[in-house]
């Protein structure tokens, strides 16, 4: 009996030990658990920040857009018809449209005509965008050709005689910007300007399809804002923001 006694003392002994065991695993799993829950929570918190300051960050895109194509439209209004310009709103592009003004044909040299139009346009031109100056990424000055060029020549060679073309075209536009005070004294806006020759890679269409070569040789003058890049790149949306905002109003 004494035998039996503490045979069963010991399997007594043995029990509570098992059970302290399950215990504490089962807690463990409790702590991961709550863990987990924790970086799911804190994940949905950042994703919905990102979220915030992304939406943010589009409304004062469209409202500085929209403040740029205002100013511009006010100022140039009643000079596109006499200069034969146009405003696209949506690219804040200023297209001259007019080819028999702005050069010779097959020549990168500025007729008086179109001189005396951008001595009229660069100064104000500077003036208006320069409030924006902060969040201005580039100004782009485009020169588009038609498809055209010698009746011999293949599509390949015309297109690259046209791109040599376009490129001298607004070389020549740029290089008469710098000769004028305005420009020279715009340190933010020559740091800023671009001149980009297109050739015909973006030719003007009728309504069947069919090439506008007249339409197609233009100049253009557009406006890039850092707030593409800034969403394109993955820049920290936050800094963009925080510079459209001290932009607001005119730089001193």
């Amino acid at each position: 009996m004494s035998v039996i006694s503490l045979s069963n003392r010991s399997a007594m002994a043995v029990e509570p030990d098992g059970d302290s065991h399950w215990l504490v695993v089962s807690d463990l799993m409790a702590s991961l658990m709550m863990i987990f829950l924790f970086l799911a929570l804190l994940h949905m918190v950042q994703l919905e920040r990102s979220h915030q300051v992304e939406t943010e960050v589009r409304v004062t895109a469209a409202e500085l857009r929209q403040a740029i194509y205002l100013s511009l439209e006010e100022e140039f209004r009643a000079d596109l018809p006499r200069w034969n310009a146009e405003f696209d709103r949506p690219t804040l592009t200023l297209r001259f449209r007019e080819p028999e003004v702005l050069f010779d044909s097959n020549s990168a040299r500025i007729k008086p005509e179109f001189e005396a139009i951008l001595q009229d346009f660069l100064p104000r031109y500077v003036r208006q965008l320069e409030p924006f100056r902060e969040v201005i990424r580039e100004i782009r000055i485009e020169g588009h050709t038609s498809s055209e060029w010698g009746p011999d020549s293949s599509p390949l060679d015309a297109y690259f005689a046209n791109m040599a073309l376009s490129q001298q075209r607004t070389q020549e536009v740029l290089r008469y910007a710098y000769g004028l005070d305005a420009v020279q004294q715009a340190q933010w806006f020559r740091a800023r300007v671009a001149a980009v020759g297109l050739s015909s890679s973006r030719l003007v269409r009728d309504d069947r399809g069919v090439e506008d070569a007249e339409a197609s040789r233009r100049v253009e003058f557009s406006v890039l804002t850092n707030f593409e890049a800034s969403l394109l790149a993955g820049r920290p949306l936050e800094q963009s923001a925080t510079n459209a905002q001290g932009s607001s109003h005119p730089a001193e």
